[in-house]
């Protein structure tokens, strides 16, 4: 009986340390998982977002960069824009596609407004 009641306790022992083990795997799935949905995966949609805003990029359109300067795009290559800041038509500054932060396409820009007789009457 005393080799039965050591080999009880030995898988009893070993049990123990698989269920713990198991445990600590289960643990570390769930703070992947945690990462995933509160980092990555937002991460991963804002660079996509973005990726669209450029990819729509066309000439006209008035920007902002990373520096915090708005401009118009005047003209547009693979991997660079060049963009008109201000109302001197000689500030032009070639830049990179990823330094824009914001786009507004001219006719978002465009607000129709009532008359003003329209506005009373309602």
């Amino acid at each position: 009986m005393s080799n039965f009641g050591v080999l009880l306790a030995a898988d009893t022992a070993t049990a123990a340390t698989s269920g713990s083990t198991l445990m600590i795997v289960v643990i570390y799935i769930l703070i992947f998982a945690a990462f995933y949905f509160f980092m990555i995966r937002p991460q991963r949609k804002s660079d996509r977002q973005k990726a669209q805003t450029i990819a729509a990029l066309e000439v006209g359109d008035s920007v902002r960069t990373t520096g915090g300067f708005i401009g118009t795009v005047i003209d547009i290559s693979d991997e660079a824009v060049i963009v008109e800041f201000g109302n001197n038509k000689n500030c032009r500054i070639p830049m990179v596609k990823e330094a824009i932060v914001e786009v507004e396409k001219p006719q978002d820009a465009v607000i129709k407004e009532e008359p003003a007789n329209e506005k009373k009457k309602k």
